[in-house]
């Protein structure tokens, strides 16, 4: 009997444990300065993140699609004693970026708080195990580190996902931990201090409802990268088709064939909608209220890949599709349904090689 790799029985292995042997071939071929605590050089990070063959061949796969620049200039931030702040609208990669440069900095990426509106200022700091608390007074014992203070004490990057949903004065936790590099306990009457390779990386977008604004104290200890969508369709179908062909291995769904026709398709739904005129510019649309990201278009053919697997003939086609596109892109029952039913009408069914996919969605509004 076969005896399965960790990694093999998990859903969504962390970045560190799916591309372990990337980062492996990395570190024995990297011989550029580390900075301290690093487990590659920032050549080597950046390498990581937008993929290329290494000395001996071995093929190190992209896992940004996006300006070069923008990269280097976010690992050049974190090798500084700056904190980086991943900025942009929904589905630019914030979170999976994050994930990526503290795996390939840190060796990991699970000193993590997430960002909600219900994160309290211990999540940033510290808490209390309160049974030795009462049993034995305020002691180190009974100190719960928060994914901050772990870091600090390791040398180690810490992720905060969506910073800007946490409450302004849990926020200004940060300030002291940011600007001093330390993290002060008076009930102990000690302080952690960070160690050199620590530093934190922050996400965040000001598009979905009940956001906090950062402090300017705050925003001042960030060096602040945006994130841009894909500049072109084809980058962001050639971004669809990579993401779709890695979760599709990970879920263990049945293989379907290629469907780059209708990846392209959902992508250019997406992208007209969102700018607002189609991709000739002769016919302009209105917008829907949601942000059709291209993690949705992920998520939208991922969806259809298995319904073709399960519940189709195992071919990708317009049917199956239809319902998640509406899924996407009706989020308002009444408006975003116009918008919807204005480009059905407008756009889609003057394509004449869109007539299935226009018969699948009518089948589906109803």
């Amino acid at each position: 009997m076969t005896i399965p790799q960790e990694q093999d029985i998990l859903l969504r292995p962390h970045a560190e444990q799916a591309f372990a042997d990337e980062l492996k071939a990395l570190a024995a071929a990297d011989d550029r300065p580390r900075p301290p605590s690093w487990q590659l050089s920032p050549w080597a990070v950046v390498t990581y993140l937008l993929g290329g063959t290494l000395t001996d061949g071995t093929v190190i796969t992209p896992k940004y699609v996006g300006p070069r620049r923008l990269m280097e200039v976010a690992v050049a931030t974190l090798a500084t004693d700056r904190a980086l702040l991943l900025l942009g609208v929904p589905g630019t990669a914030k979170t999976w970026v994050s994930e990526h440069l503290s795996a390939a900095i840190s060796g990991a990426s699970t000193l993590l708080v997430q960002g909600t509106s219900g994160t309290a200022e211990e999540a940033i700091r510290y808490g209390w195990n309160y049974a030795r608390l009462l049993a034995e007074g305020p002691s180190e014992g009974a100190l719960v580190p928060s994914p901050i203070m772990t870091a600090m004490r390791a040398g180690s990057i810490a992720r905060i996902e969506e910073l800007t949903r946490i409450p302004s004065d849990v926020q200004d936790a940060l300030i002291t931990v940011l600007s001093e590099k330390t993290l002060p306990v008076p009930e102990l009457g000690i302080e952690v201090q960070a160690a050199k390779g620590f530093n934190v990386i922050a996400t965040a977008n000001d598009r979905d409802r009940g956001v906090n604004d950062l402090s300017s104290a705050l925003r001042r200890r960030f060096n602040t990268v945006i994130l841009p969508l894909p500049a072109g369709e084809d980058e962001e179908v050639a971004i669809v088709t990579r993401r779709v062909e890695q979760l599709g291995a990970a879920l263990e769904l049945p293989a379907v064939p290629a469907a780059a026709e209708e990846i392209r398709r959902v992508v250019r739904v997406f992208r007209e909608l969102r700018s607002g005129v189609t991709t000739d510019g002769r016919t302009k649309l209105k917008s829907p209220s949601g942000t059709l990201s291209t993690a949705e278009a992920i998520s939208v053919i991922t969806n259809g890949l298995a319904l073709s697997a399960h519940f189709g003939d195992g071919v990708l086609r317009a049917g199956d599709i239809a319902g998640a596109v509406l899924g996407a892109i009706v989020k308002d029952p009444v408006s975003d349904a116009v918008v919807w039913t204005e480009y059905l009408e407008a756009v889609v069914r003057q394509r004449p090689d869109w007539s299935d996919f226009y018969r699948a969605c009518r089948e589906v509004n109803g």
